[in-house]
């Protein structure tokens, strides 16, 4: 007689509020249980304690249960005992609970995506054995496997071949994380590029020490020797290493400073009174419809602060201002992305903040591979610039989607 469907069954009279968790976690696994016999009759064509009636029956027969094994599903972790079968002219592999497995997929890819967000080794024990049950297997050494897929995972992508990414616009920025010894300031280099179709594309993540020119620079020679062809404008805010190694590498290319960094180096040269006044000002000129306008603006916030704040005033007037307004030589629909370096800021700014939190890492390239993954979690290319497609010449009329 077919037993009764366990989401169909009646509660038991003892059932309340607090075993409701208990009750649902009974059914699943009678459920399942139900599930593997019917995998089995549906296999041999007879249910249990049935003779085979015909010569030309499916041969095999039931033989007992294996052993009673723990699964760990997302809502607990139940027990169940898998149906053996013998005399088959093959090995019946189960389709509901293969060999081996020992928790749904669901659960294998939320213990990585766990650590991935900030989630400690240490914290797993405690965070989780009282969501998934005490039998649940969260082994220490499978996330130490992870870590190693992901570290030769990540030694692999810095070897592919870039021939054939047609890069116009390069970003790069250096972001600080919490690895590595306390002397030592380890800085994640990284550089995004956006292609001919408006794509953008993370082409180096590398760790080096305080973003010095020999770092940037074998960054580059790197990205040059896999086949990275040059670019037309590098963005940035005001890293010396990188642009002394952009000088010795490629010093053809436009160079355009970041405004953001460069009001914020402002504005700290200015007595506090005076800075809100001065951020409106500051702010206006990066989007100045044209570049005389912009150039009027910054005549006005020197004659404006030249007796208040002189360091403020040298430092927005010092060699690098043509730097500063390199965007007005491209189109205007790419001025919004080509002001500031946010571009790297904004994807990588949730990776630091669980990097910063958790100060896990013992070892920089632990956090290097670990960041790249976090990167490639959500896809190895970035959001699409929004607005006209990046051309080498003349700007298509098509929205990027």
């Amino acid at each position: 007689m077919t037993k009764p469907h366990p989401a169909t069954a009646e509660p038991k009279a003892g059932t309340n509020w607090e075993r409701l968790e208990d009750f649902v976690r009974e059914h699943v696994q009678g459920f399942i249980q139900a599930l593997l016999e019917e995998e089995v009759t549906e296999l041999l064509g007879r249910t249990k304690s049935a003779r085979r009636e015909a010569v030309d029956a499916t041969p095999g027969y039931r033989n007992g249960y294996g052993k009673t094994r723990r699964l760990t599903l997302t809502s607990g972790t139940i027990t169940v005992r898998r149906p053996r079968v013998r005399d088959l002219n093959e090995r019946f592999v189960s389709r509901v609970l293969p060999l081996f497995k020992r928790q749904t997929k669901e659960v294998g890819e939320l213990l990585p995506q766990l650590y991935l967000h900030g989630l400690a080794l240490g914290d797993f024990e405690l965070a989780l054995r009282s969501l998934l049950g005490k039998g649940a297997l969260l082994s220490p050494a499978s996330l130490l496997r992870l870590k190693t897929q992901w570290q030769l995972e990540y030694e692999t992508w810095k070897q592919r071949r870039l021939d054939d990414l047609e890069v116009v616009y390069l970003w790069a920025d250096g972001l600080y994380v919490k690895a590595g010894l306390e002397d030592t300031r380890a800085a994640l280099l990284v550089m995004i590029g956006v292609l001919t179709n408006g794509q953008k594309v993370v082409l180096a993540v590398e760790s080096g020490q305080r973003e010095s020119k020999e770092s940037w620079g074998m960054i580059l020679r790197d990205l040059r020797k896999r086949g990275l062809k040059p670019w037309r404008c590098t963005i940035a805010d005001g890293h010396l290493g990188l642009w002394a190694a952009l000088g010795e590498q490629y010093p053809t290319l436009a160079e355009q400073r970041c405004w953001h960094h460069r009001i914020l180096n402002i504005l700290a040269a200015l007595p506090k009174k005076y800075q809100a006044e001065a951020r409106t000002l500051l702010c206006a000129m990066p989007y100045a419809e044209t570049q005389a306008a912009c150039e009027a603006l910054r005549v006005e916030f020197t004659s404006r602060y030249r007796k208040l704040a002189l360091k403020a005033v040298e430092r927005l007037a010092d060699e690098r201002w043509e730097r500063l307004v390199t965007f007005y030589q491209f189109p205007r629909e790419h001025w919004p992305h080509l002001r500031t370096s946010n571009v790297v800021e904004s994807p990588f700014a949730t990776v630091r903040l669980r990097t910063t939190a958790a100060k896990r890492f013992k070892k920089v390239e632990n956090a290097t591979a670990l960041i790249c993954e976090d990167v490639a979690s959500y896809g190895v290319h970035l959001p699409p610039t929004q607005g006209s497609r990046v051309t080498a010449g003349r700007v298509c009329r098509r929205t990027v989607c």
